[in-house]
């Protein structure tokens, strides 16, 4: 009986391994508390490709550390394509450097990059209730005021932390820099007033600034936001050659089969070609730009070399 029953259990092993990816459930990690930019794209893909590949694709919020507990979460699963994580250039190549004093917990060669899903404008902004009208009278403020003006983001080492040490490097000034475990957090202490300002992409930001809750002073981008096309750029507003903005993607362990991460990548090219997820991307100011798993490798590694060369220059740093 026992060997019977061991036979019976290799012949569903193999038959398991047999069976087409995905054929359980897929959790998606998501490096921040419900409610900011990653946590609401990673939602928006993990219901179109649960329609597409016919498993729930579950979001699994593991916060802290600028996005790397969840990062280095997935960076050590077993390189199925059943763990996954969204991540932004901020969580894979600028959080580990800055919390881990020179040896970091992983790195880009420890993801196989799957495929872009959006690109998220950032926005600086205040409260309704701010004095604060327009990018003149608040730099004017930061300037009077060195290191005093509070300004809040989704976590060191984020596409919004780095876009506030590049305006400082950018301006000249100091801020009083508050890091939080995400942009909901942050969005609800600026709202609150217990923060002066914050710099948060636009999908997470966007209901506030419409509802008046907050007052976007400037677009981080060099073109005005579609959605918001009466807040001017901090191009426009004089920091020349001034942009951030966060580039967002899927990516799976390094060592993931290819065909499980072509298999991700055609039910992400399919979401994307939806006009109901290119509707609420545009709705969350989001921009669609597709790419191949080989594609989003190579933007990878170049913003790689870009943040690198950056931190060489000491503008990025922990706060």
């Amino acid at each position: 009986m026992k060997r019977w029953l061991s036979l019976l259990a290799s012949l569903c092993a193999a038959t398991a391994l047999a069976q087409p990816y995905p054929n359980k459930p897929v959790h998606i990690v998501v490096g921040f508390a419900p409610g900011g930019n990653l946590d609401l794209t990673a939602r928006l893909f993990a219901d179109a490709m649960s329609k597409e590949l016919g498993q729930p694709f579950v979001i699994d919020n593991r916060a802290g550390a600028g996005g790397a507990i969840g990062q280095e979460f997935v960076s050590k699963a077993a390189p199925d394509g059943y763990t996954l994580v969204v991540g932004t250039t901020g969580t894979t190549v600028v959080s580990p450097l800055l919390i881990a004093g020179g040896k970091p917990p992983y790195a880009l060669k420890d993801f196989a990059p799957v495929g872009m899903l959006a690109v998220t404008p950032l926005l600086l902004e205040v409260p309704a209730s701010s004095p604060y009208k327009d990018v003149a009278s608040f730099f004017a403020n930061v300037r009077a005021n060195p290191g005093k003006v509070s300004i809040g983001h989704s976590g060191n080492g984020t596409t919004n932390h780095i876009a506030i040490l590049l305006l400082q490097d950018a301006m000249k000034v100091s801020f009083n820099v508050v890091p939080y475990k995400g942009s909901g957090p942050m969005l609800v202490d600026l709202v609150g007033g217990q923060i002066e300002s914050g710099i948060d992409q636009t999908s997470s930001s966007i209901a506030q600034v419409k509802a008046g809750k907050l007052r976007a002073l400037a677009a981080c981008t060099r073109k005005r936001v579609a959605d918001l096309p009466d807040v001017p750029t901090l191009d426009e507003s004089g920091v020349p050659g001034y942009e951030a903005v966060t580039p967002s993607g899927l990516f799976a362990p390094a060592g993931t089969p290819p065909e499980v991460v072509k298999a991700l990548s055609t039910a992400i090219s399919h979401a994307l070609a939806q006009p109901a997820t290119q509707k609420r991307l545009a709705e969350l100011g989001s921009e669609v730009r597709p790419m191949s798993p080989g594609e989003f490798t190579k933007f990878m590694q170049d913003e790689e070399a870009r943040l690198k060369a950056l931190a060489a220059k000491g503008v990025l740093k922990g706060e």
